[in-house]
């Protein structure tokens, strides 16, 4: 573990496996929720933000200007599936099963999870929470437009001194 590391107050989680991030640039297991950006498969210009419910396993999927997901009536769309393949890569299978509580037969994979998630006959959720978690991949786009630097930034200073400054 680097010097870095070592004295960060957050702890840094490698990813499980690497994964591309051009069909899914931004996951993450938040709110009580799998959520995140997936980009469309037919128009360049238009992603997707979607999301699956822990425990309830409801789905919501919309662009990032709230005109609902054509594939999402009735079941999970590929986006939905794209995003729980993704996740799975990102956090692992266990991971991510244990944070939407989902049981499966056997060691799980991101098969296994969606397939446990359908037989449960979901219904639709909100797609209220697109707009926070379309903002937050914006956020996370903005800092790799900064230059390189090791000197602080702003809007990070709420991470608390490791050690004091002589």
């Amino acid at each position: 573990m680097s010097d870095w590391e070592r004295s960060s107050t957050a702890r840094v989680v490698p990813p499980a496996r690497p994964r591309k991030l051009a069909k899914v640039p931004f996951v993450e297991l938040a709110d009580g929720r799998l959520q995140g950006v997936v980009s469309s498969g037919s128009d360049i210009e238009r992603v997707y933000v979607s999301s699956v419910g822990a425990g309830t396993f409801a789905y919501a999927c919309s662009t990032n200007n709230n005109r609902p997901c054509g594939g999402a009536r009735g079941g999970y769309c590929n986006h939905i599936r794209t995003l729980i393949n993704e996740a799975v890569l990102q956090y692992g299978a266990g991971r991510v099963a244990r944070y939407l509580r989902v049981e499966t037969e056997g060691e799980p994979s991101a098969q296994t999870l969606t397939a446990s998630m359908t037989g449960a006959r979901p219904s639709q959720g909100d797609t209220a929470a697109a707009a926070p978690v379309f903002s937050r991949f914006l956020r996370h786009l903005a800092y790799l437009e900064l230059a390189p630097t090791t000197g602080p930034l702003p809007e990070m200073q709420w991470f608390p001194p490791t050690r004091a400054v002589a």
